[in-house]
């Protein structure tokens, strides 16, 4: 669920943080830039875990900024496929069930993803899962702040 990427950025240092020792800078830098953003085809980023390795520092004409080639690992919040997660409903809309995790909220099960069938209750602005059994049917109400778990496979 939490994996180390790898990852290689120019950071630049503004003028004012010229007095500060350069690995405090650029991790400083990192976390404003990544922390709690989603990077395509990586995941949700955490918080730097280390800088590897330092390249040459440049100050182009005009700017005044050191800019700095880094290479680094990150603690990155990246799923697996078949892996079974817990978090709480926050809402249901028509687009799906919104679910929240604590430490990230944009998580959408859409309708083709819910345990079939399941339809959607306009009134109460809930899904429910019709379930069959030999006594008749029963409708399961997916109910906001109710725990749920879900996985990322579909």
């Amino acid at each position: 669920m939490f994996v180390l990427v790898e990852m290689v950025d120019t950071v630049r240092i503004p003028p004012w943080n010229f007095q500060r020792q350069l690995n405090e800078a650029i991790a400083e830098e990192l976390n404003k830039k990544l922390a709690n953003k989603v990077v395509y085809n990586v995941g949700l980023c955490i918080c730097l875990y280390d800088i590897t390795k330092l390249e040459d520092s440049y100050i182009f004409p005009g700017d005044g900024a050191s800019h700095t080639k880094v290479h680094f690992r990150y603690v990155v919040f990246h799923p697996f496929l078949d892996e079974i997660m817990l978090g709480k409903i926050k809402y249901c809309s028509q687009e799906g069930v919104h679910v929240t995790m604590g430490f990230f909220d944009d998580i959408l099960i859409p309708p083709e993803s819910l345990q079939q069938p399941a339809k959607f209750d306009e009134a109460e602005q809930v899904w429910l899962w019709e379930y069959e059994t030999d006594e008749g049917a029963h409708d399961l109400y997916m109910d906001q702040g109710e725990e749920i778990r879900f996985s990322g496979d579909r």
